[in-house]
């Protein structure tokens, strides 16, 4: 099972975003049939099947191996991830244009983080070893030092930039996001 599948395919997004399919998916987190999971959602097995075989054209789940259970053969199956990640690119900006990207707006602070997420989704999680970090934490500036802190922050990336820039050694992607913290956040 991979721990996130990006989807990018509009079928794809049809297929999970609908609520009894998303309830079907969290319970083939572990391999189940469709009895089973009919019994925990107290469905029938058949409307669940119905789910089931959605999810497995779309790519969601798949059938990991099945069983005879009086007679008939029984499929057993699992969600292929643990998260699932839209692309999104699914549903575009509202209004149609790209904002410019002038690195102090929002936009493009959204056109920076959908492209973090599709770095990571792409990553070969089999590889051995995958090299990364992440830090995240609040700072407090006092209004009238705002400029002061995002030129110092600014300047301390370019020094990063400039000391490990160039044309030797393994690529890294290093994305910053500086926003506003919102009141419903603490």
């Amino acid at each position: 099972m991979r721990d996130v599948l990006y989807l990018e395919e509009r079928e794809q997004a049809e297929a999970l975003l609908k609520p009894q399919r998303i309830e079907v998916l969290r319970h083939l987190a572990e391999p189940r049939t469709c009895t089973e999971v009919a019994g925990l959602l107290g469905q029938t097995p058949q409307r669940v099947y119905y789910h089931v075989k959605q999810l497995v054209t779309a790519g969601l789940a798949e059938q990991v191996s099945e069983r005879r259970v009086r007679g008939i053969t029984e499929g057993i199956y699992q969600a292929v991830a643990r998260s699932y990640w839209l692309s999104p690119r699914l549903v575009g900006r509202i209004g149609g244009t790209r904002r410019a990207q002038d690195e102090l707006s929002l936009g493009y602070l959204l056109d920076l983080m959908e492209e973090v997420q599709a770095d990571i989704a792409a990553l070969d999680r089999t590889a051995p070893e995958l090299p990364s970090i992440g830090v995240s934490g609040e700072i407090r500036v006092p209004a009238e030092r705002r400029q002061e802190f995002l030129h110092d922050l600014q300047s301390t990336l370019q020094d990063l930039f400039t000391r490990y820039g160039g044309t030797e050694g393994d690529a890294f992607k290093l994305a910053v996001a500086c926003y506003p913290k919102g009141d419903n956040n603490e």
